[in-house]
This record gives structure tokens, sequence and C-alpha cells, in this order.
């Protein structure tokens, strides 16, 4: 199932580019097979269906692009990738094709070593194939407004390792919540809140990851469907959360040269929350819990790209 955010999802792709990354029709049309592999390609779940997908695009690409590309400049040995990670803390970070794989190894395993030298958790990560194709996945959903991910695959496969590696290149705060002993649906909102007034108060770029095993309540997910939808969860902020928010805002409102009222605070608090606030799901294909979950949280899909860990 597909919608008009997809449409749109690959439009915000594309304008993720610069001209002094796509500089010819042949980057273009390389972008745009990217853009919708990310959207629409990476939700499907097995290889037929992936073939059915990649000769779609090869006959558009002939047809309304009279494109020269092949197959195997796309889909084959060397896959398409686009990130900005190259070139991450130039004065313009640059969304680019990587051609240069080696440097691409390079970077991620300095980053890695940093991550190591600076947290008190070490992860031992090996940059296979799949691991940097999930890793750029991953990465090019956090940098985008709005963007939030579902990681699909069975534990132990690296996902949750994967996002916190990502926020770090990012300089994202990298949150969970911490189960205890009578941990419920309040303390859960109360956190949630919490993260909100961070994002759309301070500015600060949270990525908050959740597995399945931490959703000890549908009401959680319940709220997290929300948050992707709407940016905000229904009775959630109370009369004091409200003159907090407002007292808050005033700087931004003010640097900003905007007239204050109630109803621009609110819109300027959901559109901070939701350019700020990345929901990251790791869940399990196992058993009936996915498939009933997107079937009555629907946002779980709409709004979230997905990428399947095979």
């Amino acid at each position: 199932m597909f919608n008009l955010r997809d449409v749109s999802k690959v439009i915000q792709g594309i304008l993720m580019s610069h001209t002094k990354s796509v500089q010819n029709p042949d980057s273009i049309q390389r972008l745009w097979a990217n853009e919708v592999s990310r959207v629409f390609g990476d939700r499907l779940i097995n290889l037929d269906d992936t073939k059915w997908f990649t000769d779609i695009v090869m006959d558009l690409l002939g047809r309304s692009f009279r494109s020269s590309l092949e197959f195997d400049d796309l889909f084959g040995e060397k896959k398409v990738i686009w990130s900005d990670i190259l070139k991450i803390d130039a004065a313009m970070r640059l969304y680019e094709e990587v051609k240069d794989m080696p440097k691409l190894l390079k970077v991620m395993t300095n980053y890695l070593e940093e991550f190591n030298m600076s947290s008190s958790v070490k992860m031992n990560l090996v940059f296979f194939e799949d691991a940097v194709l999930h890793l750029m996945k991953i990465l090019r959903t956090l940098r985008q407004p709005r963007g939030n991910i579902m990681l699909i695959g069975v534990g132990g496969s690296g996902k949750q390792s994967l996002i916190k590696l990502a926020s770090y290149i990012y300089q994202m705060e990298f949150k969970q919540i911490e189960i205890v002993k009578g941990y419920g649906v309040n303390n859960f909102r109360e956190f949630v809140k919490e993260m909100m007034f961070t994002t759309g108060v301070n500015g600060i770029p949270i990525a908050f990851t959740m597995t399945d095993s931490q959703i000890l309540s549908e009401t959680f997910l319940e709220d997290l469907n929300n948050v992707l939808n709407t940016g905000e969860i229904p009775n959630l902020m109370l009369s004091e959360d409200k003159d907090r928010l407002q007292n808050e805002l005033r700087t931004v409102i003010t640097d900003a040269k905007l007239v204050e009222t109630n109803d621009l605070c609110n819109e300027l608090f959901l559109a901070r929350v939701r350019e700020y606030f990345h929901i990251c799901l790791c869940m399990s294909p196992v058993g009936d819990d996915l498939r009933v979950r997107c079937r009555k949280f629907p946002s779980l899909v709409n709004c979230c790209t997905l990428d399947w860990f095979s």
C-alpha cells in the first residue's frame, strides 16, 4: 500500500541534493533511482517483488528519462548509494553519490573509533556490505525533517547499534526508555513529553529508539502513532505545560520576528517537534505481532521509512 506521502518523500529526497553534486542528467537519474528504491523498494519483502520493482525502474528510466543506464549500474555489484557522510564536517554538507567505497569504509571506521572513545559501552561493528547499506538508509532518514524509520529484523541483527552510530555521526541525542518495575503509560508519556520539549523548544534533535520488547502496553504504540501522524498526543499537555511552552518559546518567536499568539506558539512547537524528533522503531517480523500492529496503527507504515534486515 502506498499513498501521496511516499511520492512527496521521493521529491523531498531529490531536493536534498545540490547543483554541485548533481551536474548532469546521468546524476539526476541515479539520484531518482536511489530515492524511489529507498521509499518504495525497501518496503518489499521478497526477491520476486524486488525484481518486479527494479524492472519497473529500468523501464521508466528508458522510457521517461531516455537513460542509457544499465541494470548493473544501479542494482548490480555496486549498488547506487547517496549520502552526505563523506564531507559531513564541511561548511556545506553535500548529499552526493558515494562512488569511493574504500573512502566510505574509512570514514565509518573513524566515526566508530570516535564513538568507542567517547562511550562507556563499546561497539565492535564489522562494516560488511549490508551493514554499510543499512547505515546509509538510517542516515538518509535522520537527515530529513519528519524522518522516522522502522527497522524490521530478528533480534541481534544490529538494528540498535546502527541507529546509535548514525545518531552519533549526526550529533543527535540517542534516547531509549529505561524499563523499571511498575513502568507504565504515565511514565512513558512523561518521557515523551520531555523529549518533545527538548526538540520543540530547544531544537535539539533526538533519535528516540524503541524495540518491540519495550512495548509494555499497546497504548505506547498508539501514542507514537499519533506523534508520527500529527506530531502531538491528544491531552498530553496540561495547562502548566502550555504556560512553560509559551515562556520558553518566546525567544525563538522573537528571533524569528513573529507576532506571539497562542496558535502560533502551538504551530511552531509542533513544526519543530516534527522536524527534530526522529522515531526509530526496531521490530521483529517473527510471529503475528508486527502484522497486527501495522494494521491497528497505520502511521507505523505510512509515516516511516522501512528497512528490512534479512
